[in-house]
């Protein structure tokens, strides 16, 4: 049943609670469109899509503007939700499990077991960085001890200057975390599970030619030292299985990101070759009228927290706009 009863249809519904989605709450709501977000369920890991999205892994925002001393992620998060919730944006803890966009009003179904009606629809439910999958790189990664998956976020934090650090990939992200590591760090090891890179020529040319830059051919990661903070980590070499321990400072995972959009398989939305959803030129709006999308679930090339949260502003207006051309004020 819907906040408004059960045969009310909601004029907008947002699917997510990053920057895109909050942006999107605090437009919306400021636009008189009573948007309801569906923020997701806590998570005990960073592997599933977190509410906050991911943010909630990150120890320190210095890049965003309007915070010249920095701000956690999860306060940031926080300090959305307190700013759309002002506005009268309505918050449920639930996913979205299964949606009906074949006809208008469009079906959501919660794992909450609840059907929510709604005239527009904006998925900002982002992507999640692809991890090793160990228990301690997991665990420092949520406990702000030097694992990331976004060199560009937290690599030019004080803790990581004129440290040696590793990233592990070998396709053209990798290359362009280690590039933009090196000028923070003392050294940076770009462990690759191959015995050459991936990633294309030009890009693989910006780490084998910096002197900072060291490829670790033929290896991968099975372990991740430290208590509180890395210490270093295990690797593996592919070829002989002999182990050994590299010390770094930060360790950062490179291996891709996945949208998340399991919940939209077979509603239509389409989808490009990486499985982000596809939009308009120079719009949010998908295939299917009345249905918008916003950050990192559309987003494959910055997955920035202030892009996200420019784009999450642009579907708010494109369904405002959508919704008055349907006569829905």
């Amino acid at each position: 049943m819907s906040a408004h009863g059960s045969d009310s249809v909601e004029k907008l519904v947002i699917i997510g609670s990053g920057p895109a989605g909050w942006t999107a709450c605090i437009y919306g709501a400021r636009a008189n469109l009573q948007p309801r977000a569906v923020i997701g369920v806590p998570a005990s890991n960073p592997a599933p899509v977190l509410p906050g999205g991911q943010l909630m892994l990150t120890t320190e925002v210095e890049n965003y503007p309007g915070f010249p001393h920095g701000v956690s992620g999860p306060e940031m998060m926080g300090l959305f939700q307190q700013q759309a919730e002002r506005f009268g944006t309505r918050v449920t803890h639930a996913d979205v499990v299964k949606c009906d966009f074949s006809a208008r009003p469009f079906t959501l179904e919660t794992s909450e077991g609840e059907t929510i009606r709604a005239h527009a629809v904006i998925i900002a439910t982002g992507a999640t960085a692809n991890w090793i999958g160990l228990p301690n790189e997991l665990r420092l990664a949520m406990n702000g001890g030097g694992v990331s998956a976004c060199a560009v976020c937290d690599g030019a934090l004080p803790v990581f200057r004129d440290q040696p650090l590793a990233v592990v990939g070998g396709g053209d992200t990798a290359m362009e975390e280690a590039s933009y590591l090196a000028k923070f760090a003392s050294k940076v090891y770009v462990i690759h599970r191959r015995g050459e890179f991936r990633a294309s020529k030009a890009m693989q040319a910006r780490i084998l030619d910096n002197p900072k830059a060291e490829p670790v051919w033929n290896s991968v990661v099975v372990d991740v030292l430290g208590k509180d903070f890395i210490e270093g980590v295990v690797l593996e070499n592919t070829v002989t299985k002999e182990r050994s321990t590299l010390s770094v400072k930060g360790l950062f995972i490179a291996i891709g990101h996945s949208p998340a959009t399991k919940f939209l398989q077979g509603t239509g939305i389409e989808f490009d070759d990486k499985g982000y959803v596809m939009l308009r030129t120079r719009t949010s709006r998908t295939n299917i009228d009345g249905v918008f999308a916003a950050g990192d679930v559309a987003d494959a090339q910055y997955r920035q927290a202030i892009t996200a949260s420019g784009m999450g502003c642009q579907a708010a207006i494109d369904a405002e706009r959508w919704l008055a051309e349907q006569g829905i004020h």
